[in-house]
């Protein structure tokens, strides 16, 4: 890994990096990865999520819709 990206934090978000770091025992940089990661691992399911909820009008229940029903 030589990728090396220098970010300036808000005071706030500072001290909470170096608390969790001072509690956990793990470095900064590896705890600001493993956040990377899991945002990056969440994001493949956010375009599908921004649909939930969006449907609109027709009947409640989606198995009523003619053509459709379970027999």
């Amino acid at each position: 890994m030589c990728n090396t990206l220098t970010v300036r934090l808000p005071e706030d978000l500072a001290e909470w990096l170096r608390e969790r770091s001072r509690r956990s025992g793990v470095p900064q940089g590896q705890i600001v990865r493993e956040e990377l990661e899991r945002a990056r691992a969440g994001s493949a399911e956010k375009p599908f999520m921004r649909l939930a909820g969006a449907l609109k009008g027709g009947p409640p229940d989606l198995s009523m819709r003619k053509g459709f029903a379970r027999r």
